[in-house]
């Protein structure tokens, strides 16, 4: 379906539709209210509860019952994908052995909206027993699990998005979202970077995005090059064994100083182009990477210039070639 036609459907729709559209509207409206307010409210209690979960040696436990256990169970696959080891236990589950899966090295993430949900009792009380950190993410300041947390992160008091302000709605959004926020903190604080993250997220076209260019590019006796003074008869004969479409040429030094692509010679086709000197052909200055760049930023760089190969220096030394074919074979284009 193209764009005009889904233009079309769309305007033959709305009038049928206005109050879907509009409840729809209603509700990302008062979350995004409470989000809102939940970031205006952040305080030293986000820095503390960081503290604590920073500090553990072991994994963050997240806990939840009901849609705040669904919620949990999203926050513990974020931490662990972000560098922060965690896991998720179901609180009915821990009362009938599961407790033996948290440990004293270990730190929970208690979340519950009322502050009062009865299955969370028993990791309470085993969380005070020996000691183990506790923060809670709950929407009441005076509830149980507030009291007796080492820290309480309290979400605003905001309407649920259902009509009937019961179901939960803005309440496990506002959770979600703080349970992002403090998955995106730990990874700031951390230092962890992309190369940590492709580590833990090697499958899939997040993790080939990741690939860096050592990984792909070619190097050695692969990489067409030939020095200045090379007349254009020999660079034409290293262009074609190569077959990456271009020659970079070096200096005395070994300094990549230009390269020769098939629009070079297209240029400057005339009689005695192959009695000509390579460097008269070249063009000066030619785009380059680096190898530990990632081959996301060769793709785009290659896009953006309209090329098909980047040569990879160090120190302004050529040491390997990469192609748009490379990164095709690789899933990052």
């Amino acid at each position: 379906m193209n764009r005009i036609a889904v233009a079309e459907d769309r305007a033959d729709l709305a009038p049928a539709h206005a109050a879907d559209i509009a409840e729809a509207r209603r509700v990302l409206e008062t979350e995004a209210a409470a989000l809102a307010a939940l970031a205006a409210r952040l305080d030293g209690a986000f820095g503390r509860a960081l503290d604590l979960l920073a500090a553990v040696t072991g994994r963050i436990v997240v806990t939840g019952m009901g849609k705040s256990g669904h919620v949990g169970r999203k926050i513990a696959a974020t931490l662990a994908s972000t560098g922060s080891p965690a896991l998720f236990v179901h609180p009915a589950e821990a009362s009938h052995g599961d407790l033996g899966m948290i440990t004293r090295a270990d730190a929970v993430l208690a979340l519950s909206n009322s502050g009062e949900t009865p299955e969370l009792s028993d990791i309470l009380a085993y969380a005070r027993r020996f000691a183990i950190p506790l923060v809670a993410v709950t929407g009441r300041a005076e509830g149980t699990l507030a009291r007796h947390a080492d820290v309480a992160l309290v979400l605003p008091a905001a309407p649920e998005a259902c009509p009937m302000g019961l179901a939960p709605t803005t309440s496990t959004t506002l959770m979600l979202a703080l349970g992002d926020a403090i998955a995106v903190a730990l990874l700031a604080r951390k230092g962890f970077t992309a190369t940590d993250f492709r580590v833990l997220h090697p499958g899939g076209k997040l993790g080939r995005r990741l690939l860096h260019v050592r990984e792909l590019m070619h190097t050695g006796a692969e990489i067409p090059l030939a020095p200045t003074g090379t007349r254009m008869d020999e660079a034409l004969v290293r262009m074609t064994a190569h077959r990456f479409g271009c020659l970079g040429l070096t200096d005395a030094e070994g300094r990549l100083v230009g390269v020769i692509t098939d629009g070079d010679l297209r240029r400057h086709m005339e009689p005695r182009l192959l009695e000509r000197r390579a460097e008269e052909v070249m063009t000066r200055n030619p785009r380059t990477i680096g190898a530990e760049a990632l081959a996301a930023e060769a793709l785009r760089e290659m896009n953006e210039r309209r090329i098909t190969a980047l040569f990879v220096v160090e120190a302004g030394r050529p040491v390997g070639i990469l192609h748009v074919h490379d990164l095709l074979r690789a899933g990052v284009a």
